[in-house]
C-alpha cells in the first residue's frame, strides 16, 4: 500500500486575479514596482471571484498621488445600492513618497509610461505590479519575436542534443 502526498490547498490569500499580457509586448519594462490599491468593500469581493481587466489600463502622477485608470473591475451581483461604485473609475495606488516622486521625474524627463502588468492579492491584501516602461516601435516588436524565436530553437537543440547523448 502506497501513501499519496497531499498537495496543500491552494491560498485564497495569495493568488493573481489579471495580467496584463500585452503589456510586455508593447513596452520594454525598465522597473517595476508593488503598489497597494484603494478599494470599497465591494470591487474586493469582485477581485476574489477573479474578475477584473487590465486591457487598455495606465497609472498617471498627480498632485504627488499616483492613480491607475482604465482598470475594469465589474460590479459585486450581490452588490446593491450604496456599495455599487463606477466599475472603470480611477482608483488610487499606495506608494512611499520618494517612490511617488522618483516615478514622477522618470515620467516627466524620460518620456516613459507606467503600465499594470498584474494584479493580485498579497496576505489578503489587493496589490497592482505597477511598471516604469518605454513603448516600442513595431520594428522593435518584430526584432524581440525573432530573439525570442531563436532562444527557443537553441534551448530546443540543446534538449535534442542532449537527449540523443543519453540514449
Amino acid at each position: 500500500m502506497t501513501k499519496t502526498a497531499k498537495r496543500p490547498a491552494p491560498d485564497s490569500r495569495n493568488r493573481t486575479v489579471a495580467q496584463n499580457r500585452r503589456a510586455r509586448h508593447d513596452y520594454d519594462i525598465i522597473d517595476t514596482y508593488e503598489a497597494g490599491l484603494v478599494l470599497v468593500g465591494s470591487e474586493v469581493k469582485s477581485l476574489r471571484e477573479g474578475k477584473a481587466q487590465l486591457r487598455d489600463s495606465y497609472a498617471r502622477v498627480q498632485d504627488g498621488e499616483v492613480w491607475l485608470y482604465g482598470v475594469h473591475v465589474p460590479p459585486y451581483v450581490f452588490a446593491t445600492g450604496f456599495a455599487t461604485v463606477d466599475p472603470d473609475r480611477r482608483r488610487k495606488l499606495l506608494l512611499h513618497r520618494r517612490q511617488i516622486e522618483d516615478l514622477a521625474k522618470r515620467t516627466q524627463q524620460d518620456s516613459l509610461t507606467l503600465v499594470p502588468l498584474s494584479l493580485y492579492f498579497k496576505d489578503g491584501r489587493a496589490k497592482v505590479d505597477l511598471a516604469l516602461a518605454k513603448g516600442r516601435r513595431l520594428y522593435d516588436k518584430r526584432h524581440a519575436i525573432a530573439a525570442r524565436d531563436a532562444d527557443m530553437e537553441a534551448r530546443r537543440a540543446s534538449a535534442a542534443r542532449r537527449r540523443s547523448l543519453d540514449s
